[in-house]
């Protein structure tokens, strides 16, 4: 059993462990732990319109995503292995999808933690599954005074289930993740959304390596208040491509592109090429 204090990176999922950009195949991450969505977690929703549409008149950085890349938040976890599963569960100061900046303890206190865990079972050497749950109040302290009357932050939560999939064998790594994650959004409802990734390693040689990845989310409707329901985000998918070569064991260039479908409206697509070079010590 091990026993670890202080900041670091979440318990949930099997992607944040290879997050670190010497055993992550690609530069960035899978769509789920950075597209942002309408959520936003320093002020409340005004109306459903507000909520929806905000997307066009607040700056981007005032969103989240589901999960906020690794997560680095402050808390405590227990983690260990009994046969052959594994278990870890964590309690921090921010949810999953909090930003950065509050998971400094001295920003964000312990008042409205999260709890998060995940058990693993390894069949094989080859399989590795998991199943992840994360609950907790997702906005920050400055939001209270834009809550409705007579609530508080701990009303509103962010709810997430987690299942992956790994195998390997020889030369090939496949990896899965499939979220399902609940909003409680003031004024509005439930916000729901689906998000997933596929992602294949091929090493061709012991420098060079191949990896392609397949990420979709899917969001849910809100009831608009007069019988119709209203998406509270575009739908969307993405496919990343990458290639790396390994020069030494410290030095490494990768090379990416990546293409989303519908990246704010039909028809909005984006291209990305990307290039990263990395050393380690």
């Amino acid at each position: 059993m091990t026993l670890q204090i202080g900041k670091f990176a979440t318990v949930v999922g099997n992607w944040v462990p290879r997050h670190l950009s010497w055993e992550n195949p690609f530069i960035n991450a899978p769509i789920v732990y950075e597209n942002v969505t309408p959520i936003r977690d320093k002020s409340a929703p005004l109306s459903l319109f507000d909520f929806v549409y905000g997307f066009y008149y607040y700056q981007k950085y005032a969103f989240n995503p589901v999960i906020w890349g690794p997560s680095y938040a402050s808390g405590f976890s227990v983690s260990g292995r009994l046969g052959r599963f594994d278990y870890a569960a964590e309690m921090k100061n921010a949810s999953l999808s909090s930003r950065p900046e509050s998971w400094h303890i001295t920003e964000v206190g312990f008042e409205n933690p999260t709890f998060s865990g995940r058990a693993g079972f390894r069949p094989n050497e080859a399989w590795n599954f998991g199943l992840s749950a994360s609950e907790g109040p997702y906005f920050r302290p400055e939001a209270e005074s834009t809550l409705p009357p007579g609530r508080d932050i701990g009303d509103y939560r962010e709810f997430v289930l987690g299942q992956d999939a790994s195998f390997a064998w020889r030369h090939l790594q496949l990896w899965a993740e499939f979220y399902e994650a609940r909003f409680e959004v003031p004024r509005v409802g439930n916000a729901d959304t689906f998000a997933y990734y596929v992602e294949a390693k091929y090493k061709f040689t012991p420098q060079l390596f191949g990896a392609i990845r397949w990420n979709q989310q899917l969001f849910g409707n809100i009831n608009d208040g007069y019988g119709h329901n209203v998406r509270w985000s575009p739908d969307l998918g993405r496919t990343d491509i990458a290639v790396a070569y390994r020069f030494t064991t410290h030095t490494q260039l990768k090379l990416q592109y990546s293409f989303q479908h519908e990246t704010t409206s039909p028809g909005d697509d984006n291209h990305l090429f990307a290039a990263q070079f990395t050393v380690r010590f």
